[in-house]
C-alpha cells in the first residue's frame, strides 16, 4: 500500500516535477508476467527515478547496508526501503550471491518485476562495468525476458558522495526485451551465463553510450581507494 503511496501521491509526482526524465521504450516493460529489468548504476537516485515511471510495480535487491544503518538516518532509511518493497540481500560471504539468487527467483516465481543492477554497485566514475552473472542465471532458470535499461544523466546530478542532488533533466531509456530460452537448461554452465551477462551488457552500453571498462566495479573501485593514500600522503606534523 505505501509503496503506491509513493509512486502515485508523493515521490513519484515529484520527481517528475524535479527532474522532468525524458522516457524513452517504456512500452518494451511487459504489462504483465514476469521479467528483468536491468540497468546500469549512476546514483543513488537511480533507485527512486526508474521505479516512479514505470507502471507495474518492481522490486530491487537492495544491499543490507541500506537496511542496517545506525542511529535515527538509519532507521528511517531501512523503514522506507521496506515500505518501498525493496528486499536486502547481503553482498559479503561466499554465499551472497546465491542468496541474491533465491531472493530474485522468489519475486520472478510470482509473476512481478525485478529490478537489478548487474554491476553489482555503483559506478565511481560514470563508466559501464563488466556484469556479474547473477542476472543471466535468474533470466535462464526463471525463464523469463530481460528488459536493458539505461539511465543518462543520473551521475551527474548526484556522483558518489553528494547527498543533495543537482535540478538537472534525465534521461530514462528502455530496450528492447532479450529472450534467452535458447539458453534453458544451462544456468550452471559458465560459458553460458557469461554469454547471456555479456550480450545484456551490450544492450545496457548501446542504450546509454557510456565507456565501457572489461573488469568488476568493486574491484577497480578497491583499487583507486587503496591507490589515495599513496598519491595524498599524510604530512607529519
Amino acid at each position: 500500500m505505501f509503496y503506491y503511496v509513493l509512486k502515485y501521491v508523493v515521490l513519484g509526482p515529484l520527481l517528475r516535477l524535479v527532474f522532468r526524465p525524458r522516457i524513452e521504450g517504456l512500452e518494451n516493460i511487459p504489462d504483465d508476467g514476469a521479467a528483468i529489468v536491468a540497468g546500469n548504476h549512476l546514483s543513488f537516485s537511480d533507485h527512486f527515478l526508474m521505479p516512479a515511471i514505470i507502471k507495474r510495480r518492481i522490486t530491487f535487491l537492495a544491499k543490507a547496508e541500506y537496511f542496517t544503518g545506525p542511529g535515527i538516518k538509519g532507521r528511517l532509511t531501512a523503514a522506507f526501503f521496506h515500505s518501498a518493497g525493496q528486499i536486502p540481500v547481503d553482498r559479503s560471504g561466499k554465499d551472497a550471491g546465491q542468496a541474491a539468487i533465491r531472493e530474485g527467483l522468489g519475486v520472478l516465481g510470482k509473476g512481478e518485476l525485478l529490478g537489478i543492477y548487474p554491476e553489482g554497485t555503483r559506478s565511481h566514475d560514470g563508466r559501464l562495468y563488466k556484469g556479474k552473472v547473477g542476472v543471466a542465471v535468474m533470466a535462464i532458470k526463471a525463464g523469463v525476458p530481460v528488459v536493458p535499461c539505461a539511465m543518462v544523466g543520473t551521475f551527474e546530478i548526484q556522483p558518489p558522495g553528494k547527498v543533495v542532488p543537482r535540478i538537472k533533466r534525465v534521461t530514462i531509456r528502455f530496450g528492447e526485451p532479450l529472450d534467452f530460452s535458447r539458453y534453458a537448461g544451462l544456468e550452471d554452465q559458465k560459458a553460458a551465463i557469461r554469454a547471456v551477462t555479456d550480450e545484456i551488457m551490450y544492450a545496457v552500453l548501446g542504450l546509454s553510450g557510456q565507456e565501457y571498462v572489461d573488469e568488476y566495479a568493486a574491484k577497480v573501485k578497491e583499487a583507486a581507494q587503496a591507490e589515495q593514500p599513496r598519491k595524498f600522503p599524510r604530512r607529519r606534523s
